[in-house]
C-alpha cells in the first residue's frame, strides 16, 4: 500500500521545560507527519522522553507551542491529548490483568460497558485484523506475554481513533519473534496514515524501521535526517554522538582464577538439575527467551530465593552461611533488571541511593559520615558522566539510562567478587553501552560476571562462555569461540539440541 500524503499532522514550536536548574528541552522545533516513523535518537537525558511527554499531556511546557493541523492547541492532561488524537504507549504498561483484552480495550470509552461481551469482542477482533495485531479479544491480561501485553496497548489508542502513536523504548521487553511482530504491525498503521514516534537506543532498529531521524542532544534537536541517506549504524552513532562508536569492546583473555559461583544440580521454582561453575576472570553469560528460568536463577543466586534442592557455594561459602552475614564489599554484587523498584528508591536522592547497599563503608561507630558519602557519590557522577549532575536529584527524576548508571556506579564501588548483571545495558545509549561493556569487563580482573541478557550480541561482545537457557534447564553451555553452537543458539532457545 502506497504511503497517505505527507501532510503535518503535529508542529512543535520552541518547546523548552525545565525540572529546577535542569533544562530538559531547549526551544525544539519538530515536525510529525501522518504515514512516517520518526525515530528520536539520543543519549540518556537528552530529553527525548520528556518532549514526548509533553505531547501526550503529562507536562505542560515552559515555553512554545503546540499545533494540531494547523491549529494551536493547549494539552493540560493526557485526556487532551487523546481528544487531540495523541497516544502514547509507555514502556511499563496500564492494563487491568484481571480484565479481558476487550475490555482493557474499550476500558473508559463511551459505551464501553453497555456493549455486551460478544459485542465488545467482535469490535477489538476487527480493530486487531485491520492492523494486523494478532490476539484475543476474550483472554484475560494476566496470562499474557508482554508482547501481546502491548499489543492491547496499541489497540487502546487505535480503538481512540489516535492518530500520532508514540512508543517509549517499546522493544525493551520484547522476544525477537514478537519484535518483528511489532514492527511489522507499525509499518501497517504507517502504511494506513498513522503518524508514528518510535524512542530508541537501538540502532538497528532506527535504521530497519524508521522514515525519519531526529538526533536530540542536552535538550536540543542537533540533526534532521531521513533514514534511507544514513549508510551504516557507524555513521549514525558518529551523528549521535559526535564520534565513532562501534559498540565492539577489546576483551583481553585471563587466565581463570577461584571458583566464585557453584551450582549442583539445583531444581525448583523453575529450575531443573542446573549445575555451573563460574571463576575469576571470566564472563558466563545466560542466553535464552524471557519466561524461562532466568529469574529463578537471579533470585537463587543473589539470595531472594534459598535453593529447594541441590547445592550452591559462593566465594568458597554454602548458600545459608554465606547470606546469613553477606560482607559489602569485596563480595557479591547484583545489578537487577528492575532498576527503579528493586534497585532504587525513586523519592531518595542520589546520595541516599548509594546508601542503600554501601552505607557500612560510610559508618564510624553509631555516626554516617554523609559528608564523605556526598564526596563519593559526587565522584561518581562526574565519573559515569550522569546527568542531571546535581546529586541532590531523586533517583525517580532520572532518565532510565541515567538510573542504571547510578547503579552500576554504587555496585562496582564495592569491588566485588562475584557480579550478577541482569539487562545491564538495557535502555542505555550506544556511547553509555560502550561504557558500561569496559566498565564489566574490566571488572573480571577482579569477579567472577554472571551476566544475563536478552541481548545475544551483547552477550556475544562480553561472554566467555555462554549458558541457553529453555523451560528451567541449560541446554548447552560452550565457549564463544565454538562458532558452530554459536550459530545455533536460536535453535538451542527454542529447545532443540542436545544438553552439555
Amino acid at each position: 500500500m502506497d504511503r497517505v500524503a505527507d501532510i503535518t499532522v503535529v508542529r512543535l514550536e520552541g518547546i523548552s521545560k525545565s525540572f529546577g536548574a535542569v533544562k530538559a528541552n531547549d526551544a525544539i522545533d519538530l515536525d510529525i507527519r501522518a504515514g512516517h516513523i520518526l525515530a528520536l535518537l539520543g543519549e540518556n537525558g537528552a530529553g527525548k522522553s520528556t518532549l514526548m511527554s509533553i505531547l501526550a499531556g503529562r507536562f505542560r511546557p515552559d515555553a512554545g507551542r503546540i499545533l494540531v493541523d494547523g491549529r494551536e492547541t493547549v494539552l493540560s492532561s493526557t485526556k487532551d491529548a487523546i481528544r487531540a488524537g495523541i497516544g502514547m504507549v509507555y514502556q511499563h504498561f496500564m492494563l487491568v490483568p484481571t480484565m479481558t483484552v476487550a475490555q482493557n480495550v474499550l476500558l473508559g470509552q463511551e459505551g464501553g460497558f453497555w456493549l455486551n461481551r460478544g459485542r465488545m469482542e467482535a469490535r477489538v477482533a476487527e480493530l486487531a485484523e485491520f492492523f494486523g495485531l494478532a490476539i484475543d479479544p476474550a483472554a484475560t491480561v494476566s496470562e499474557l506475554s508482554m508482547g501481546e501485553r502491548q499489543r492491547v496497548e496499541i489497540l487502546r489508542l487505535l480503538a481512540r481513533d489516535s492518530r500520532v502513536l508514540i512508543f517509549d523504548e517499546p522493544t525493551a521487553v520484547l522476544t525477537p519473534p514478537e519484535i518483528v511482530h511489532l514492527f511489522a504491525a507499525l509499518k501497517s498503521m504507517a502504511n494506513r496514515g498513522k503518524a508514528i514516534v518510535f524512542i530508541s537506543h537501538k540502532l538497528e532498529e532506527v535504521l530497519s524501521l524508521s522514515d525519519d531521524i531526529a538526533i536530540l542532544s542536552r535538550g536540543r534537536v542537533v540533526d534532521r535526517v531521513e533514514t534511507r541517506v544514513v549508510c551504516s549504524k557507524a555513521e549514525l552513532a558518529s551523528r549521535m554522538v559526535g564520534r565513532e562508536v562501534f559498540l565492539e569492546v577489546e576483551k583481553e583473555p585471563l587466565p581463570p582464577g577461584e571458583v566464585v559461583l557453584e551450582m549442583s544440580g539445583v531444581t525448583g521454582f523453575g529450575l531443573k538439575e542446573v549445575s555451573l561453575t563460574l571463576r575469576q576472570g571470566e564472563v558466563l553469560a545466560v542466553v535464552g527467551v524471557a519466561g524461562n528460568g532466568q529469574k529463578a536463577l537471579v533470585e537463587t543466586v543473589t539470595g531472594f530465593r534459598r535453593p529447594a534442592t541441590g547445592k550452591v557455594n559462593i566465594l568458597g561459602r554454602e548458600w545459608t552461611e554465606f547470606f546469613r552475614n553477606p560482607d559489602w564489599k569485596h563480595a557479591l554484587a547484583y545489578i537487577p533488571e528492575d532498576r527503579l523498584g528493586l534497585a532504587t528508591c525513586p523519592n531518595l536522592d542520589m546520595v541516599d541511593n548509594v546508601l542503600l547497599t554501601t552505607r557500612q563503608g560510610f559508618t564510624r561507630g553509631p555516626f554516617m559520615e554523609h559528608g564523605r558519602a556526598r564526596q563519593v557519590t559526587a565522584d561518581m557522577v562526574r565519573d559515569f558522566d550522569i546527568q542531571p549532575a546535581r546529586i541532590a536529584t531523586p533517583a525517580g527524576k532520572l532518565s532510565g539510562g541515567n538510573l542504571q548508571k547510578l547503579v552500576l556506579a554504587r555496585e562496582f564501588y564495592r569491588a566485588p567478587r562475584l557480579i550478577v548483571a541482569e539487562q545491564p545495558s538495557q535502555g542505555l545509549d550506544v556511547k553509555a553501552t560502550e561504557e558500561v561493556w569496559r566498565q564489566l569487563l574490566a571488572a573480571r580482573a577482579c569477579a567472577g560476571i554472571l551476566l544475563v541478557s536478552g541481548d545475544l550480541s551483547e552477550a556475544l561482545q562480553l561472554a566467555d562462555r555462554i549458558a541457553v537457557m529453555f523451560r528451567g534447564r541449560f541446554m548447552d553451555v560452550f565457549p564463544v569461540s565454538d562458532t558452530a553452537k554459536v550459530e545455533a543458539i536460536g535453535l538451542a532457545m527454542a529447545g532443540v539440541g542436545a544438553g552439555h
